[in-house]
């Protein structure tokens, strides 16, 4: 199987730098610090509202650019964990292959599974408070 060819690898790549950049102890530390200097310095501009407006603004825009790039990290990191899911359910023998791919269902239909398994689940804990063990396949 061939990787596709991504046009917009480039953001991807962006994207999971600046995350990594920016989830460490250091950055974290260097913001407080920023917070810090701009407590320190309230006194010296008098609480004014243009001292109020720098961290406001700075904040606002940081925050802004910061969901679009937690956002493309999280989607990229959840479609691959689903790939993986996808191949444990694959290569098990007994799965189920129709839960493939489940996140991509409707509503209703993902309702359905769900209400199929939380039967399912029923009947076992049903089956472990008579003494019986929690191992089988229930289809088998």
């Amino acid at each position: 199987m061939t990787p596709r060819i991504d046009r917009h690898a480039w953001y991807s790549r962006f994207a999971k730098a600046a995350a990594r950049f920016s989830g460490r102890p250091r950055i974290f530390t260097l913001a407080v610090a920023m917070i810090g200097v701009w407590l320190v310095t309230g006194p010296l501009f008098h609480f004014s509202d243009t001292w109020q407006l720098v961290i406001n603004t700075s904040t606002t825009i940081v925050t802004f650019l910061m969901v679009f790039l937690i956002q493309n990290t999280q989607n990229r990191d959840t479609e691959a964990i689903q790939v993986k899911l996808d191949e444990l359910i694959r290569v098990t023998q007994g799965a189920h292959n129709a839960l493939l791919a489940l996140e991509e269902l409707e509503e209703e239909e993902l309702d359905a599974f769900k209400a199929r398994y939380l039967a399912l689940a029923a009947e076992a804990r049903a089956r472990l408070d008579l003494g019986a063990p929690d191992t089988d396949t229930p289809e088998a």
